[in-house]
């Protein structure tokens, strides 16, 4: 177990709380997470798995680093693979480590494939599961991460939401009020933590052995990133998106970072030469300083990502989200973003509208203050000690 996490006084009779990261979105959630058990008084003990279904052993490894999150104590190494195949391989491979450590909880982050394996394996053991990131809803059933959001919060047993009408979702599911718990949204702890530190796109640029001054423009430049298989998995509509970001192009530079996945399909689908290099910049996957400092200099940001919407609110910095819905509704009705679908006509005419000056400027929503996991932690042991109190004496009664 992570000695640097657990403080010098912890509670003894507390099993440890099992964190489990899997993908990169979970890593920027959990890490404030870590700090904040660390420094709550009595620290809680932790242990964290990394399942490895972010399957870039340096991409993991950096952006471990951008956020000062420990070694795990164990990774389960479980790799890219179907839906199927990922989910019951991470419970096939985490199910020895709940034996092994008999937590006091499995806390699980978001809506990935192992944030759903893991609650699942631990609920079937009777091991309390714990939701970070509860009650959002996109209310489309055709993206995974619906599913595996709606399956973990009816199966955990504290729920975390980054939102208040997070709870209405919840309570419209069946899921008792007193099993919620408002939070705020641990992802802009991480962006408060990092902003110092961020890489300014100059770095990021050179780095990559690009000339910064391809994209010096004086209406500055745009980001943009797309993965999700409704954008990026049909050659009809990666031409049509693509066609539009070279129309946007024209007026604003962009700098692209490329999933690998889409990557792949644009090579794949014979559209490289859609791209035109002295307009817009391909980059690979980035670390997360040098993600927050792109997002920062930018002057919009194009994106079908649900973590970029929220972290562009953050920032005060115009998104256009390339999707017909979000589970992060307050990013629309309170921050920066806007929904444009696909449709290029609304794509154009919102950028136009930025670099004319008459992009949202947004407010933060609240409790998004760098200070939800401290939060978190305040609550979780009083819960937890509870739970172990109810527990003694249901033993004492048989």
């Amino acid at each position: 177990m992570n000695d640097q996490l657990l403080g010098r006084v912890t509670d003894a009779d507390l099993g440890p709380v099992i964190c489990v990261v899997g993908a990169r979105p979970n890593f920027m959630k959990m890490a404030p997470i870590l700090r904040a058990m660390a420094a709550h008084v009595p620290a809680l003990p932790v242990l964290l798995v990394h399942t490895g279904q972010h399957y870039d052993k340096d991409m993991s490894e950096r952006l471990f680093e951008d956020l000062r999150l420990p070694t795990p104590d164990v990774n389960l190494e479980v790799g890219s693979g179907t839906h199927a195949v990922q989910t019951a391989e991470v419970m096939r491979r985490f199910e020895p480590v709940v034996d092994t450590y008999q937590p006091s909880c499995v806390a699980v982050v978001g809506d990935v494939n192992s944030t759903l394996a893991c609650a699942l394996v631990a609920v079937k053991k009777n091991v309390p599961v714990v939701h970070i990131e509860a009650g959002l809803r996109s209310y489309d059933r055709a993206m995974p991460e619906e599913i595996n959001r709606i399956l973990t919060d009816q199966i955990a047993d504290r729920l975390y939401t980054t939102e208040r009408t997070a709870q209405d979702n919840l309570a419209r599911e069946g899921i008792a009020s007193h099993q919620v718990c408002f939070a705020g949204n641990v992802m802009i702890d991480s962006v408060v933590f990092g902003r110092a530190n961020a890489r300014s796109v100059s770095h990021t640029l050179q780095a990559c052995h690009v000339d910064p001054g391809v994209i010096r423009h004086p209406l500055g430049m745009g980001l943009v990133t797309l993965h999700r298989p409704s954008n990026v998995d049909h050659p009809d509509s990666l031409r049509a998106l693509l066609g539009v970001l070279g129309e946007v192009a024209t007026s604003l530079p962009l700098v692209f970072v490329l999933h690998p996945r889409t990557r792949g399909n644009i090579e794949r689908f014979g559209l490289m030469d859609l791209i035109d290099p002295a307009r817009m910049v391909l980059l690979p996957p980035q670390g997360y300083l040098e993600m927050l400092g792109l997002m920062a200099e930018a002057t919009l940001v194009l994106t079908d990502s649900g973590g970029l919407q929220e972290e562009t609110t953050a920032l005060g910095v115009p998104c256009l989200t390339l999707r017909e819905n979000t589970e992060r509704p307050i990013t629309v009705e309170q921050g920066t973003n806007t929904l444009v679908g696909s449709n290029r006509e609304a794509i154009l005419g919102a950028v136009k509208d930025i670099l004319a000056g008459k992009g949202k400027r947004g407010r933060l929503p609240e409790l998004w203050d760098g200070h939800a996991a401290q939060r978190i932690a305040a609550d979780m042991y009083p819960w937890l000690k509870q739970r172990q109190a109810d527990m003694a004496s249901r033993l004492r009664v048989l």
